[in-house]
């Protein structure tokens, strides 16, 4: 039998891959079906990804992918930009030089993500350089709080896309904070984290509005008079 966190992953995976929709009803049947396993995981699997707010339980209805908006995805960033600051701070006091290392080799992958296009190996080193700032910070309380999210957003980047200017504000950002960080920094290191983040919900709040703005500007097909005679 497939383990809950495997099925855990796989539900993860299929929503930030857009497989499940935000808003997608989600239920024990169709996802034992489609995993090839029992309710039991399916049902465990579940409970650990509304603990990570990517799914939403509703009573006597089962459980669907949350539903994002602009409000939400806003106030998520202002509480992550407070809490991504402290633990930059706090990894820039403790860095070693191994560690600061480390980071400049995560980074250097990134950037090579970026010019190759690739999305998915970009998110992927994107989330291992914050990981192991989060790691160094060594505040366990404060990394819940961030990690509660991360696939959430991830799903959000997935369906409303970077933007190109977004691409290289990362790198940039990541190499003004590793510099911070080699410098000890602390304070220039959390000011650098926040705007990072704060930067990142005005684009993700910008191309949300842009894709509700494009949707609305799409004819309804189904409304149009057909073309011909009527008979």
């Amino acid at each position: 039998m497939i383990s809950n966190s495997k099925i855990a992953q796989r539900i993860r995976t299929d929503i930030v891959a857009g497989v499940l929709p935000f808003g997608s009803r989600l239920t024990i049947d169709q996802l034992a079906s489609r995993y090839e396993t029992s309710h039991m995981p399916v049902r465990e699997a579940l409970r650990e990804l509304v603990g990570e707010g990517i799914v939403v339980a509703e009573p006597n209805r089962g459980a669907r992918v949350r539903t994002i908006d602009e409000s939400f995805v806003s106030e998520l960033m202002n509480v992550r930009a407070g809490i991504e600051g402290h633990l930059a701070r706090r990894a820039a006091e403790r860095a070693t030089s191994q560690q600061i290392e480390q980071l400049w080799a995560i980074e250097n992958e990134l950037e090579q993500n970026i010019e190759d296009g690739d999305y998915v190996a970009e998110l992927a080193a994107n989330r291992k350089l914050h990981t192991l700032i989060n790691t160094i910070a060594d505040s366990p309380d404060a990394t819940i709080i961030v990690d509660r999210h991360w696939f959430l957003l991830a799903a959000l980047w997935q369906q409303y896309g970077y933007g190109p200017d977004r691409f290289a504000g990362v790198a940039n950002d990541h190499q003004h904070l590793i510099l911070a960080f080699e410098a000890k920094d602390g304070k220039a290191a959390e000011l650098i984290m926040s705007a990072h983040v704060m930067k990142s919900k005005q684009i993700m709040t910008r191309q949300m509005r842009q894709t509700i703005t494009a949707s609305d500007d799409t004819p309804d097909r189904s409304s149009a008079q057909p073309s011909g005679k009527s008979k």
